[in-house]
């Protein structure tokens, strides 16, 4: 299940549509089941905006460019959204098992998420791994694309995405880490 953003869409052109595929066993990605059935990765690397700005969890500006020389996983949610509740403990554990100086789970509230409401939620979850992002004007969003939640980014090193995955997901499981780890090994 997939949750629309607010205010209200936006149109987007898609990202060479022809250049998708289902993560598949051919020799770059393990053979897609479970919720990875649901990840769409790109023949050729997309550039993502790496100078398009959020507010980072102290107030500060960040942009994705931070990231670069790591693999990360980015996550675009809401504190309204049902499957986003689902899906961050996993985000979490996912985190927790391999995160550190070659991969990071980034997870930036699109639209409306006031900080104190960012919070609650992840006390709520028991999640405290993970970065309070937020993209209020949901500028980052646009530019990458994301027309609901949660949508979850694979970004390489030098800041392409290699892949997305539409909807909820349970990124703690052997195979959302055997994906993960194809990449950080790649």
């Amino acid at each position: 299940m997939t949750t629309r953003l607010d205010p209200e869409p936006v149109a987007v052109a898609p990202a060479e549509s022809s250049s998708l595929r289902v993560a598949e066993s051919n020799g770059e990605t393990p053979a897609a089941s479970g919720d990875m059935r649901k990840l769409v990765m790109h023949d050729t690397p997309q550039p993502v905006p790496l100078d398009v700005t959020f507010e980072t969890v102290d107030g500060s500006e960040g942009t994705l460019g931070d990231y670069t020389g790591k693999v990360t996983l980015v996550n675009f949610w809401a504190t309204w959204c049902v499957p986003c509740r689902d899906e961050m403990p996993a985000l979490s554990q996912l985190q927790s098992d391999l995160g550190g100086d070659d991969f990071e789970v980034v997870t930036i509230a699109s639209g409306r998420n006031p900080p104190p409401a960012m919070e609650k939620f992840f006390e709520e979850i028991g999640v405290d791994n993970l970065p309070l992002h937020r993209d209020p004007t949901q500028a980052l969003a646009r530019e990458m694309g994301v027309l609901g939640l949660p949508i979850t980014v694979i970004v390489d090193r030098e800041g392409n995405e290699l892949g997305r995955l539409q909807g909820g997901a349970d990124w703690a499981s052997e195979d959302a880490k055997a994906v993960v780890e194809g990449v950080i090994g790649g």
